[in-house]
């Protein structure tokens, strides 16, 4: 399954990348979602810190977080990753 999120801009789309990085075992640093405010989403990592990722809409955000909800959940994991400008394409199996 792959799915487009756009993010506000290239900075908030870096940041993003690196979160989400997937290592050898296919894993992400994202734990979970803490709160989301309008287009802001605010994120927990592995280390136990909160980052918060402005996405360009509300529908992004909802659409980033259904779709990362079943790799959070282990049913799912991520293959691959690529950014293109504030465009981030992720690809999970």
């Amino acid at each position: 399954m792959k799915i487009s999120i756009t993010c506000d801009d290239e900075y908030e789309a870096q940041k993003l990348m690196s979160f989400i990085f997937i290592k050898e075992d296919k894993e992400t640093y994202i734990t979970g979602i803490l709160n989301v405010i309008k287009n802001e989403m605010i994120i927990s990592l592995k280390d136990k810190s909160a980052h918060s990722i402005l996405l360009k809409d509300e529908e992004n955000v909802e659409k980033f977080a259904d779709f990362i909800q079943s790799v959070l959940d282990k049913e799912h994991n991520l293959v691959s990753t690529k950014k293109i400008k504030s465009i981030i394409e992720i690809v999970k199996e």
